[in-house]
C-alpha cells in the first residue's frame, strides 16, 4: 500500500464515506501478499520510500513473473528486480501484462542483470548521486549500484574507469565530487578509490569493493579489507559486489525530507 492509497481511505474516514473498521480492515489485510512461494511486503514503500525489490537469482522466470505481475496489478510504480539473468528476463517481458498501452514497459539491462518494470521516476532529491567506479571491469557493480539509485528517484551522474593508476582522471571530474551529495566508489584489486575519494569530497562515501582482480585480492576481500581501513572520514562499506545495497543507501541519503 503507498502513500497516496492510505492518505485516500483516511480521506474517505474523514468524510464518513468509510467506517473507522472497514478502514482499519484494510490496513491490516496491506502488510503483506502471501504467493505461497513468495510474501511481497506491501508495507515496504510506506517504511523505505520503495517497494520490496525482487532479487532475480534463485528464482524461476515463471516466479519472478507472478511476484512482478501482483506488485503491478497492486499499483506499484516501479519495479526493481536484480541479479536476473537474460533468460529469465526475456521469460518475464514476454509474459508480463502492463497496467496501460503507454507509460509502463519491461527494461532489461544485461550488464548489471538488472530489470525494471512499470515507470521510472522522475529525478529528484537534495542533489546528486556520483557513481565512480576504477576500472571498465567493476561497471557491472556500479551500474548496478546506479540504476538502483536512478530507480529510486536520485539524479546520477557516472565517472567510469577513474581507478588510482591514473589519478588525473579523477581528478579532471573534482566539480562533479565536490557538487555531489553522496558519492559511491566502486573498486577492486586493492580498493584504494574509496579513500582518495573521500579525501576529497565533503559529502558521505559509500564504498563498494568488487572481486575483480588477481589472486591476492581473494574475491574481493583485500578490497573490503582495504575500504574499511580507510583512513578518510565519511565512509561506509557494503559487501563485496553489492552495489545494489549502496545504491539502494546513497538513495535514501538523496532522498528529500
Amino acid at each position: 500500500m503507498e502513500q497516496d492509497e492510505m492518505k485516500k481511505i483516511l480521506t474517505l474516514v474523514r468524510d464518513g464515506a468509510l467506517s473507522p473498521e472497514d478502514a482499519m480492515l484494510r490496513f491490516r489485510e496491506a502488510p503483506y501478499t502471501d504467493l505461497g512461494f513468495a510474501m511481497i511486503d506491501n508495507h515496504r514503500q510506506l517504511r523505505q520510500g520503495f517497494a520490496e525489490v525482487i532479487y532475480g537469482a534463485g528464482k524461476t522466470g515463471e516466479q519472478i513473473l507472478v511476484i512482478s505481475q501482483r506488485m503491478l496489478d497492486d499499483g506499484v510504480k516501479t519495479i526493481l528486480i536484480t541479479r536476473m539473468s537474460a533468460d529469465k528476463a526475456e521469460y518475464v517481458r514476454t509474459h508480463i501484462k502492463m497496467r496501460t498501452a503507454g507509460g509502463d514497459s519491461f527494461r532489461y539491462e544485461e550488464i548489471p542483470r538488472i530489470a525494471i518494470v512499470g515507470s521510472m521516476p522522475g529525478a529528484g532529491g537534495r542533489g546528486t548521486v556520483v557513481v565512480a567506479s576504477g576500472g571498465t571491469s567493476d561497471l557491472p557493480v556500479s551500474e548496478e549500484a546506479a540504476l538502483t539509485a536512478e530507480a529510486m528517484g536520485s539524479r546520477v551522474v557516472r565517472l567510469v574507469d577513474v581507478g588510482v593508476s591514473g589519478l588525473h582522471r579523477l581528478l579532471s571530474h573534482m566539480d562533479e565530487i565536490m557538487s555531489a551529495s553522496v558519492i559511491i566508489a566502486v573498486a577492486g584489486m586493492e580498493g584504494a578509490l574509496a579513500s582518495v575519494i573521500a579525501g576529497l569530497a565533503d559529502c558521505p562515501v559509500i564504498a563498494v569493493p568488487t572481486s575483480v582482480g588477481y589472486g591476492a585480492n581473494f574475491g574481493g576481500l583485500s578490497a573490503l579489507l582495504s575500504m574499511l581501513n580507510s583512513c578518510a572520514s565519511g565512509v561506509s562499506v557494503v559487501n563485496i559486489d553489492n552495489g545494489f545495497g549502496a545504491g539502494y543507501q546513497a538513495a535514501m541519503i538523496n532522498r528529500e525530507k
